[in-house]
């Protein structure tokens, strides 16, 4: 920090097991990866080029290289992995991720159908060669999941090798862990943190006002993904109570 304030959060140190900040590059350029690193990589913990981008990005190895050489772990998204399973192309996808060097990778169903079983399967297989981060959740709106089977799922993920698993709720925000008009779906979310130790879920929450909700309700330290690029910064203020959304929340009571 530029000045040295009291009642401030104690953050994780980098590298982080918990208090994680994943970031959504879309499609961001060279130049716009760099900026992101100069402005906020100290913060940021992992980059997720999002679904099928890394298939049409130019320069991507030299893109991938960029930011592991500045400390963050840039990973394909989920989506990807399924593009490639849907297509009986796993051994593919491996060599994919072999030859950008990546060292984590993320597996999903939220577009396919896939038995959960058979997911953690791949995640099993997958565990053996790199950290892997699966998400569990529905990218469509007419998928019902009942609350026990989010928790199942998030278990049986976990103890097949996953080191965190991703809650879904999409870019838009507005799925999964959501409801429609983006408000956060309390009653999942609250049983998942009764049955999931916190520490391992990423809680997806591109809205600021979903943001500063887990941030009052898990604490500075929580996961968090699907953050934009140019969101680090704010995200880290509202992390710190240094933005009028978390302002009183890590005050002692006699400042309030």
């Amino acid at each position: 920090m530029n000045y040295n304030l009291s009642f401030i959060p104690a953050r994780t140190p980098k590298p982080r097991e918990y208090g994680l900040t994943m970031v959504m590059d879309k499609g961001l350029s060279m130049s716009e990866a760099q900026s992101l690193i100069e402005s906020s990589g100290q913060y940021v913990d992992f980059v997720k080029l999002g679904f099928g981008t890394s298939l049409v990005t130019n320069n991507l190895k030299e893109k991938v290289k960029l930011y592991k050489n500045a400390g963050l772990r840039p990973y394909l998204g989920g989506t990807l992995f399924e593009i490639f399973i849907i297509r009986g192309m796993f051994d593919d996808f491996v060599k994919f991720v072999d030859e950008l060097e990546l060292d984590l990778v993320e597996v999903s169903d939220g577009s396919m159908e896939l038995d959960n079983h058979v997911k953690c399967d791949y995640i099993s297989k997958l565990a053996k060669r790199y950290t892997v981060i699966s998400e569990v959740g529905s990218k469509r709106a007419d998928v019902h999941i009942p609350d026990e089977e989010w928790i199942n799922m998030m278990k049986h993920e976990l103890s097949a090798g996953s080191w965190k698993v991703i809650a879904e709720a999409r870019e838009s925000g507005n799925i999964g862990i959501y409801n429609q008009d983006h408000s956060a779906n309390t009653k999942l979310i609250d049983d998942i943190v009764r049955h999931v130790k916190v520490e391992n879920v990423i809680w997806e929450a591109p809205l600021k006002s979903q943001q500063a909700w887990f941030i009052k309700m898990l604490g500075a330290n929580v996961n968090l993904g699907n953050i934009a690029p140019n969101e680090v910064i704010s995200l880290e203020t509202l992390r710190l109570g240094l933005r009028g959304d978390t302002f009183f929340q890590f005050l002692p009571d006699e400042l309030k």
